[in-house]
């Protein structure tokens, strides 16, 4: 079992359309094969800071949702709202 952190730092002005996509993105991700937990937390003294924490049964599951035309699509509406690139960090146990 992995986990994968994803970082993001959201434009102030785009925060409601980037819930929008984040909770359509993580519903989609769920369908995903391999794909067991997910939460979307926001820091507490920067709204604009998410966190997502995702759980995958391998790595190889969250390289395949990773490269998927659906995450690619999705993650082609998120990009714009990002002050800069997400960060993504792989865990296991």
């Amino acid at each position: 079992m992995i986990r994968v952190m994803i970082e993001r730092h959201i434009a102030d002005e785009l925060i409601i359309h980037y819930d929008k996509a984040a909770r359509e993105t993580l519903q989609r991700a769920m369908q995903a094969h391999g794909f067991i937990s997910g939460e979307a937390l926001q820091n507490v003294k920067d709204h604009n800071h998410r966190l997502v924490i995702a759980t995958y049964r391998t790595l190889q599951d969250w390289q395949r949702w990773a490269s998927s035309e659906e995450r690619l699509e999705m993650m082609a509406m998120i990009n714009p709202m990002l002050e800069h690139e997400e960060k993504i960090t792989v865990f296991e146990h």
